[in-house]
């Protein structure tokens, strides 16, 4: 028999549908994400720490469960919501279902809810919180949920120690600063002939000089850019170096913080498989994979730096090039899968990057 399930937000709206996933009441910040494939993907993504995700899509599950595209070990997470979810997938690499893999994971989901209403609400109101319960609620504990706040996101989801990741006749060598990294950023510098060293967040800059990489990575990750003084700082000290640079998502962010920019919260951030990101060089418009609900204040950008890109719809910063320092970075994930891979030059562009800085040491 189907368990109901109730969805409360903080402006008192209620949401009845059903359970699926783990059965645990959970507090988080409710965002949607417009993707229409890649859920397996966003189970996995750890920028959505401390985040309830509604899908747009309607039906989530039809391909099952594929471990081979995780993007982490495991989800980050509070809760997923979902229309309707397919009970029997059909795909060959299937190994099983959205259902029992919220369960392995303990993660509670709700299905059979009005994902339309709820997504033009978010639209309409703004990111806010929400609680996923199976009594009733009554509107006046809604009031409680404004307190809610995710806090302490990245030394949540990075690694604990550093890991080392060789390929056959590595040129290069680059150096992952892990804040939430999704796996295929690695794969992807692994593909262009880099050994990786993925390093935790709290690693500090002269550590990473004293390792003498080629490259640094800046992964994407949740939370509040500007909850990570310390990182911002070691990134500034990082840049003195001269060491090429590659910021993607919260690197993005947080590079464009230690050069004295600032960011701001977006009333509804950016998540999907279809955001449009325009090349201000040669005006050429990307589609983009992004999930993002902070934004670098282009305003607020240094002599040193100049936006290189901007979103289609809203006009805000979605990448930066450092004019003095061999420095770059992006808002969209140009590694995405799923999702268009329109923007993977932009790894290409990283790896000529060091090549030049090696040929001119």
């Amino acid at each position: 028999m189907e368990k109901r399930a109730y969805l409360i937000l903080e402006n008192g709206d209620v949401y009845e549908g059903f359970s699926f996933g783990a059965e645990k009441e959970v507090v988080g910040e409710l965002v949607f994400t417009t993707a229409m494939t890649g859920y397996i993907e966003t189970l996995t993504d750890p920028s959505y720490y401390g985040q309830i995700v509604c899908q747009t899509f309607p039906l989530i599950g039809n391909y099952g469960i594929i471990p081979a595209d995780f993007e982490s070990s495991k989800p980050a997470l509070r809760a997923y919501i979902v229309r309707e979810w397919c009970q029997q997938p059909s795909n060959f690499r299937c190994e099983g279902q959205v259902d029992a893999f919220l369960k392995e994971n303990d993660v509670p989901g709700i299905y059979g809810i009005d994902t339309r209403c709820l997504t033009k609400t978010v639209r309409e109101y703004g990111v806010m919180n929400a609680k996923l319960t199976y009594t009733r609620p009554d509107p006046s504990e809604a009031e409680a949920l404004k307190d809610y706040r995710i806090s302490g996101a990245v030394q949540a989801v990075t690694v604990e120690k550093p890991e080392y990741h060789a390929v056959e006749n590595g040129k290069y060598h680059v150096v992952l600063m892990d804040f939430g990294a999704k796996r295929r950023i690695r794969r992807n510098l692994m593909k262009l002939g880099c050994n990786v060293t993925v390093v935790p967040a709290s690693t500090t800059a002269a550590d990473i000089i004293a390792i003498h990489p080629d490259g640094v990575m800046l992964s994407n990750g949740p939370g509040d850019p500007q909850d990570n003084p310390e990182i911002i700082e070691q990134l500034r000290i990082l840049s003195e170096a001269g060491i090429p640079t590659f910021g993607i998502c919260l690197g993005h962010q947080l590079l464009a913080l230690s050069q004295g920019a600032t960011t701001k919260k977006l009333k509804y951030g950016h998540r999907g498989a279809n955001q449009p990101a325009t090349d201000l060089q040669s005006g050429r418009v990307y589609v983009t994979s992004q999930n993002h609900g902070y934004a670098v204040v282009a305003d607020s950008l240094p002599a040193n730096a100049k936006e290189s890109f901007i979103n289609a719809n809203d006009g805000t910063c979605e990448g930066i090039t450092y004019t003095d320092k061999p420095m770059f970075s992006v808002q969209f994930h140009p590694e995405a899968c799923g999702g268009p891979l329109d923007t993977s030059f932009l790894f290409e562009k990283f790896i000529s990057m060091m090549q030049e800085v090696k040929d001119n040491a």
